[in-house]
């Protein structure tokens, strides 16, 4: 027996030892693309102007011990050892990292969060003990609404600069490919055809990104595998024929002796060296796609090893060629007999990269609409097997646009490089920093820890930021520029919804007057279905009440229906629906909030209004049964036919199979909490979590009643089970309108000439020029009533 077990238990080890080796293999074509190409332009960019190879060697030796310390310090120390292990189940990149320290401390700027959204699956806390000095930061950070907005700004800032990458990534890494074509053409001729080709393969590249990475990615991996070991291959070559001793050139003495002789231009050479890590931020940002270990071994046994042989190969080459007739570059390295080949695995391998920093890009504006800081955009899902693969129209076009005006613009390495090094370090400044909040806030450990890896890493990264910011002419503008008009666009957006929300809030309806209307007040209920969109998860919006009394009728069955984000990168379906009635059980009037994480594609359902009259239907069973089985039902029957005034509790719906009366086990509590009810079925087994309504909890007189009266209470209570669930089938049939708000801000009276002039001109014309809430929710042209309303902000 004790054999047996130790068979199975080698054969899971094996298993996961494959699929982790699997993984790391697929991981190639889309994590290394970037960081695997760097070596095409480090060089080149480094000793474009500021300093000049000599015979000595001093300086090849010191850009050699530099890319070497910086390669095992930024990529392998800080990203592979500490900030992969900084996930948010098993996701990364910036909004992981914000995600995190929202669910540990209350630092969001998002109003509408909720006891219920704690009992998610995904919604996990670390279960370290938390100590007093992190508790204190903790205290510090929410005390303070500034900071609040100061880490938001952050994010944003961090998000920006990734999208300012996909502009620059693509552009820098295809050019330098392109370029190996000077040392197989005169110099008049390969002028006149660098820049063409280049903009062909973007334009190419750009065109098919509509098809999806799924339908083209099982090429990406050999790319990169190929390159990795045509460039490692080419490193040992170069050092063995050329200069066996390189390696002595990785002692940081060769660090201190470089800036010693080049003193201010070996300091702003380092805006070229820091080229050799772009691309690391995508081990961290990719990681939902893969695992920690599948990441960590690529980058340690294969990816790590390949990119050091390529810089001794190329510092090798050049200590013994001095005098070149060409500038300094990748191909001079390479031998003429395989220089060919080598020029079209590396063009192939500068698409890939490319292709992951474009895909990236569709990522997080995808998750930045999640947040509310990005105006809608169309968001199409590109594999049904995949979840993360996404494609926006918009995005993609401009980002062409940019791409190629930025290679004909610049149309040399060294400025589209000053410009992406700038975009890079900024980017890794960002994750450093929000980081050590987590260490903090989430892993609990002491404040001087989280201290020394900020101190560590973020002064190896703000050497580099500063080199980087001296070229600021030169093209480090273009990040800068990228950056503060997409700040300005995203924070207009989050400042206007936030204030649009917090209006809502203050302008909700109350219950008793939704009850209240009916024939008496001229108010007719027509048959079908409406669909009432809002932000609140709670009362009765205003854009309804508008809607009432421009047109004095509403649908039989009515749904207040909430579409929001939760700091969670996913929730599951069966988690995705909360349910709940809104007065009694006869006004069927209903509240749905449908929640979505931060990678999720919203509405990713076939049919929304299918989907949420099914919710509806097992909320309706689900409610009726819970109470036919309660002690005292006949009060029950009361509640629900006379209470009126308040909500009731909401339910999380999930894939539920009501094949009978399930047995609940319900605990009881006077406070509003989260109450979990356990029950199995025939097909399944779910949980469902309930949240009690906000207000006190009144006292109910309760008589007992005899088996007979009882019996007379079920039935009558399925009788009304049954009728409810005909209505809901009736109205589904007479047909669904989606009742939406089309809303106009503007600033109050008195307001401050920059709130003015972003509020009355920068959102409106935002919102007049980006995609309306119809088709970000895939609304029915035919079912929709949109309802004018004027938000004075």
């Amino acid at each position: 027996m004790d054999l047996e077990i130790g068979k199975s238990l080698d054969t899971s080890k094996r298993d996961s030892w494959k699929t982790a080796l699997l993984l790391a293999y697929q991981s190639l074509g889309v994590v290394y693309g970037d960081l695997s190409t760097s070596p095409l332009y480090v060089y080149k960019s480094t000793f474009a102007e500021d300093i000049q190879h000599s015979e000595t060697n001093e300086e090849i030796y010191g850009v050699l011990s530099f890319v070497f310390w910086t390669l095992t310090l930024v990529p392998l120390f800080k990203y592979v050892f500490v900030v992969l292990r900084a996930d948010d189940n098993g996701e990364g990149g910036t909004f992981a990292l914000y995600s995190l320290i929202c669910r540990h401390a209350k630092v969001s700027l998002l109003p509408n969060r909720q006891v219920a959204d704690e009992a998610l699956s995904t919604y996990k806390l670390e279960q370290h003990p938390e100590k007093k000095s992190s508790s204190g930061v903790k205290q510090y950070l929410e005390k303070h609404k500034v900071l609040h907005t100061a880490l938001l700004i952050l994010v944003l800032l961090g998000t920006c600069m990734v999208i300012g990458d996909g502009v620059l990534t693509p552009a820098i890494s295809v050019f330098s490919a392109v370029s190996g074509l000077e040392l197989s053409m005169s110099k008049e001729h390969h002028q006149y055809a660098v820049i063409p080709i280049t903009c062909f393969i973007l334009v190419c590249l750009f065109a098919l990104q509509h098809y999806g990475t799924h339908r083209v990615g099982f090429f990406f991996a050999p790319i990169v595998l190929t390159w990795l070991l045509c460039i490692s291959s080419l490193g040992l070559y170069n050092i063995i024929h050329w200069n066996p001793h390189v390696y002595q050139a990785l002692s940081p003495y060769y660090m201190f002796k470089f800036l010693k002789k080049t003193r201010k231009g070996g300091w702003m050479s380092l805006g070229g060296i820091l080229l050799c890590i772009t691309g690391s931020e995508a081990m961290f940002a990719d990681l939902g796609h893969f695992s920690y270990s599948a990441i960590q071994t690529a980058f340690t046994f294969l990816v790590y090893p390949a990119l050091i042989l390529a810089y001794m190969g190329q510092a090798a080459y050049l200590s013994q060629h001095h005098h070149t007739s060409y500038q300094i570059s990748f191909y001079v390295s390479v031998p003429e007999s395989v220089r060919w080949p080598v020029l079209i695995i590396a063009i192939l391998a500068s698409v890939v990269g490319s292709q992951a920093i474009i895909s990236g890009t569709f990522s997080i504006i995808n998750q930045s609409q999640s947040l509310s800081c990005f105006p809608r955009v169309k968001v199409i899902h590109t594999s049904d097997k995949i979840h993360g693969q996404i494609y926006i129209p918009e995005i993609n076009w401009v980002l062409m646009i940019l791409c190629i005006a930025v290679t004909i613009g610049f149309r040399d390495t060294k400025h589209m490089g000053n410009a992406s090094g700038l975009a890079v370090m900024t980017v890794m400044l960002v994750t450093t920093c929000l980081t050590s909040l987590v260490i903090i806030l989430c892993w609990h450990k002491p404040p001087i820890v989280a201290l020394l890896f900020l101190l560590f890493f973020g002064s190896i990264e703000l050497l580099y930021f500063s080199a980087s910011l001296t070229k600021f002419t030169e093209g480090a503008w273009l990040p800068i520029l990228l950056a503060l008009f997409l700040m300005t666009i995203m924070f207009v957006w989050h400042y206007a919804t936030i204030k649009k929300y917090e209006f809502d809030l203050h302008n909700k309806v109350s219950l008793d007057w939704l009850l209240a209307l009916g024939p008496s007040l001229g108010i007719a209920r027509v048959p079908g279905i409406g669909l009432v969109f809002t932000d609140l998860t709670s009362g009765i919006p205003a854009n309804f009440s508008r809607f009432v009394t421009n047109l004095p009728a509403f649908h039989r069955v009515l749904v207040f229906v909430c579409v929001k984000s939760v700091p969670v990168p996913f929730v599951p379906p069966a988690e995705r629906y909360l349910v709940g009635r809104v007065g009694p059980a006869a006004h069927r009037s209903y509240r749905c909030i449908v929640r979505y994480g931060y990678r999720d594609v919203h509405q990713d359902v076939d049919s929304f209004e299918s989907e949420l009259v099914s919710k509806l239907a097992d909320f309706i069973r689900y409610d009726w049964y819970q109470s036919q089985n309660r002690p005292h039902a006949e009060d029950d029957v009361v509640s629900h036919s006379n209470e009126s005034t308040s909500e009731c509790r909401l339910a999380v719906i999930g894939t539920v199979a009501f094949s009978g009366i399930p047995a609940y086990e319900i605990e009881d509590s006077m406070q509003p909490a989260s109450v979990s009810v356990g029950f199995s079925t025939v097909e399944s087994v779910t949980d469902v979590i309930e949240m009690e309504s906000v207000r006190a909890v009144e006292r109910r007189v309760r008589f007992a009643i005899d088996d007979d009266s009882e019996s007379d209470v079920r039935a009558d209570m399925e009788l009304q089970l049954r009728d409810e669930l005909q209505d809901l089938l009736a109205a589904q049939e007479a047909g669904t309108a989606f009742i939406l708000g089309h809303s106009h801000v503007r600033a109050k009276q008195g307001s401050s000439i920059l709130k003015r002039l972003a509020i009355n001109f920068g959102y409106n014309f935002l919102r007049r020029n980006c995609r309306g809430p119809d088709v970000a929710l895939k609304v029915p042209p035919v079912s929709l009533l949109e309802v004018g309303m004027v938000y004075v902000v």
